[in-house]
C-alpha cells in the first residue's frame, strides 16, 4: 500500500514552487541530477536516515519533488526504504564506493600498511581524512583486545576534537587555519576538546612539523589517539595514520605507540614516492 500523501496534503507553496521549474528538457534533466545529489548529500551529511518530508525541507524542494526523486533511486537501488519509511543511502552507492577504492593506490598502500601497524600495536589503527570542516574514517583495522572504538568506517567528527583532525589542517597558512577553526570547532561530548581557534591553530602547526598529534580522552572519554600525517610531494597533508587505544596505555608507555605510528606514516609516503627517504636503508 502507498503510505504517501496525497496532492491534496502538499503545502500549497510547494505545489506553486513545481510551477517554477525548467520546462526544456535538458533543463530538466539537470535540475533532476541537482536534486538526487542535493537528496544523497543530505543524507551523507547527517549520517542518519530521513524522511522525505525532512529531505525536501532541509534541500528546499517540492515535497512531490523529493517523493518523485526516492522512487527513482529506490528503484535503481541508490537509496533504500527502511521498513519505517525512512530513507538511506542504497547498496549501490557502496558498490561505486568499493570500485573507486579499488582504483586507488593511495588506499591500497595505506590500508596494507594500517593492517600491518595493527599486528605490530596489537591495537585498532584507522586511516583518516578531510571532509571540509570535519575528519572521516577512511579504513579501519580493528585489534585483538576487547576495547572498544566507537567511531567505524564513514564516521564524521568535527576537525577539533581529534589529533587527526588537527594535522590534516595543520599545513594550512596559519590565518587559514584560524578562520577554519572559528568556523567549524564545536564542543565535545567531553567537554575537553579545544574550541578556541588561534589555540587550536596553534596546536595543529606545531603537531604538523613534528609529525605527531596526541589527544586523550577530548572527543571520548577513557579513548586515546596518537596520528601521524600522510604528506603528498607538495607537503600537504592528505590523510592520517593512527592508533587508537584506552588512555592508560598512552599514559605508562606513550614512546612505543608514537615511534610505531610515525613510522607507519613514513612508509606509506614513501611506497608512493612522496618522500625520498632510501627504501632499502630502512
Amino acid at each position: 500500500m502507498d503510505d504517501r500523501p496525497s496532492s491534496q496534503a502538499f503545502p500549497d507553496d510547494a505545489v506553486a514552487a513545481e510551477d517554477f521549474e525548467p520546462k526544456s528538457a535538458r533543463r530538466s534533466r539537470v535540475s533532476g541530477i541537482n536534486r538526487a545529489l542535493q537528496v544523497i548529500d543530505y543524507l551523507y551529511e547527517t549520517g542518519s536516515p530521513a524522511g522525505a518530508y525532512a529531505i525536501a525541507k532541509a534541500v528546499k524542494a517540492p515535497l512531490s519533488t523529493v517523493y518523485v526523486i526516492i522512487d527513482d533511486l529506490v528503484e535503481k537501488n541508490m537509496l533504500a526504504r527502511n521498513p519505517d519509511g525512512s530513507i538511506w543511502l542504497g547498496a549501490r552507492l557502496y558498490h561505486y564506493g568499493l570500485a573507486y577504492a579499488r582504483s586507488l593506490d593511495f588506499m591500497s598502500v595505506a590500508t596494507q600498511e594500517m593492517h600491518d601497524l595493527c599486528r605490530t600495536s596489537g591495537e585498532t589503527v584507522q586511516v583518516c581524512g578531510r571532509d571540509r570542516d570535519h575528519m572521516l574514517v577512511l579504513a579501519m583495522a580493528e585489534g585483538l583486545s576487547h576495547f572498544q572504538v566507537a567511531s567505524r568506517v564513514g564516521t564524521r567528527v568535527p576537525l577539533n576534537w581529534t589529533a587527526s583532525g588537527r594535522l590534516l589542517v595543520g599545513h594550512l597558512p596559519e590565518g587559514e587555519r584560524i578562520e577554519l577553526f572559528k568556523r567549524c570547532a564545536r564542543t565535545s561530548p567531553t567537554g575537553r576538546a579545544e574550541i578556541n581557534a588561534r589555540t587550536l591553530s596553534d596546536a595543529a602547526g606545531k603537531a604538523f612539523s613534528e609529525r605527531l598529534s596526541i589527544q586523550v580522552a577530548e572527543s571520548d572519554y577513557s579513548v586515546a589517539c596518537i596520528a601521524s600525517p600522510i604528506c603528498d610531494r607538495d607537503g600537504q597533508c592528505i590523510a592520517t595514520i593512527s592508533i587508537v587505544l584506552p588512555e592508560q596505555k598512552v599514559l605508562s608507555d606513550e614512546s612505543h605507540y608514537t615511534d610505531h605510528v610515525r613510522a607507519s606514516a613514513q612508509r606509506i609516503e614513501e611506497l608512493m614516492g612522496w618522500r625520498t627517504t632510501d627504501l632499502l636503508n630502512r
